[in-house]
């Protein structure tokens, strides 16, 4: 008998185990599921500021963590406002005597809004063309992915795919060459990239329509597109992309987890080796402009220092695109300083944006990124120019001006794509005239 309870005993208990495997799997699934953040009530305000005793106000909602600020000029300010935040935070800005409107009222109802599902349509598409990315929507990246391979596969005399890195997630970091034509002599080469702020996915799309017209459109680019070597990287912060589009939509940063007591995550637009920590960088781990351990502590950020500077000298501009306010950002953005060659770089800066209304109608703002905005020391335009010495670097935001800020709808992709185009063919056109 003692053998048959011994026995028994040993039954019970496995399946007890199994049982309670079981449990902690399906409660491990519910909190993923339960993790991914949503913002019910939320709202964006844009706060008219024009002095400094209005921005200190702000600064102190900011301090006291009741509001995030998403965008900011020298007039006004962009400001996320939790629901259970919202009383406190207006009564203090009007008891401040600062005027705002509600830009956007409640910032789920956009997000959700923002994306639709893949329809069967879209899917019978996939099936017959090898990929199922479009411009009517925001894609992950195993879409993106998918659609690179496509292309190189599809296009291998124009398109060549090179890993020059992984993310702290050990994702791949692709940068997509563009050939120039066979026949083009004294090839200079442009780089772009997108997506280094994970919550901007617009700048993500409009990078991938540049690809796309690059290469399924080649016969009709003009010719200056052809002479010029593109090195393009659609999503340089592809751990945070993955993350806003699975877990928190508004995640700004990369996925490193820096230590078990900080935050995760560094801003990859302040860890550039360029007066890397000064203004507009902060040393604390959990604000959303965290500059990392070091200057160019980041993976991402060390890719494209070591790719680009295999050979600086070819590469005559450098644009990265980002979201959101219509404008076009040129060194320094460390301090209200420009640098020497400023005038000739305004000037390519504004015959873009000249091109730009020119085909769209749309407004963009040219001019130097600190005086403009605000400061931001450890950018990757300013190490482009302070240290790889490309002469025309820039940042793009990208639309829109605050109306729908980051949650920018799907039926804005393909117009948006085609400014960005617009841009590039400007600076693309500039570069190849010059001697």
């Amino acid at each position: 008998m003692d053998g048959c309870y011994r026995v028994l005993y040993c039954v019970i208990t496995l399946l007890a185990l199994a049982t309670l495997t079981i449990c902690l799997e399906n409660n491990d699934q519910h909190r993923d599921v339960e993790e991914k953040i949503t913002y019910n009530g939320d709202q964006v305000l844009r706060v008219e500021t024009v002095n400094s005793k209005q921005r200190k106000k702000i600064k102190e909602l900011e301090n006291q963590g009741l509001i995030e600020k998403w965008f900011t000029n020298t007039t006004s300010v962009d400001i996320m406002v939790k629901k259970d935040n919202s009383e406190i935070v207006k009564n203090t800005l009007k008891n401040g005597s600062l005027l705002f409107d509600v830009f956007i009222d409640d910032i789920q109802r956009a997000i959700n809004e923002e994306n639709p599902p893949i329809n069967e349509d879209e899917s019978e598409l996939s099936g017959r063309q090898g990929h199922n990315l479009t411009f009517e929507r925001y894609h992950k990246i195993h879409d993106i992915n998918k659609y690179i391979d496509y292309l190189s596969q599809e296009y291998p005399d124009i398109v060549e795919i090179e890993t020059i890195g992984k993310s702290y997630e050990n994702v791949p970091l692709r940068v997509i060459r563009i050939k120039p034509d066979q026949n083009a002599t004294d090839v200079k080469a442009i780089w772009i990239d997108g997506g280094i702020h994970a919550r901007e996915w617009i700048a993500v799309s409009s990078v991938l329509y540049l690809i796309n017209e690059l290469v399924y459109n080649r016969d009709s680019l003009e010719s200056h597109m052809k002479n010029i070597e593109f090195h393009i990287i659609p999503i340089l912060n592809p751990d945070g992309y993955k993350y806003s589009h699975e877990k928190e939509r508004l995640w700004r940063k990369n996925r490193n987890k820096q230590s078990a007591n900080s935050c995760i995550g560094a801003d990859l637009n302040r860890n550039w080796d360029y007066h890397w920590g000064e203004t507009g960088a902060s040393k604390y781990s959990c604000a959303e402009i965290y500059r990392g351990v070091k200057a160019s502590s980041e993976r991402e950020t060390q890719a494209v220092v070591q790719y680009i500077m295999k050979n600086p000298n070819k590469f005559k501009g450098f644009l990265t695109f980002h979201s959101y306010g219509q404008y076009i950002l040129y060194p320094w953005g460390y301090a209200k300083r420009v640098p020497s060659d400023h005038k000739e770089v305004h000037r390519v800066g504004q015959a873009m944006a000249t091109a730009i209304k020119k085909a769209t109608s749309n407004e963009y703002t040219v001019g130097n990124s600190a005086t403009l905005l605000y400061p931001a020391a450890g950018a990757s335009d300013d190490w482009a120019k302070g240290v790889a010495k490309i002469k025309y670097a820039y940042t793009v935001e990208l639309k829109d001006t605050g109306k729908y800020g980051f949650i920018l709808p799907p039926s804005e992709i393909l117009s948006t794509g085609k400014e960005a185009f617009v841009a590039v063919s400007t600076l693309a056109n500039e570069i190849s005239s010059e001697k």
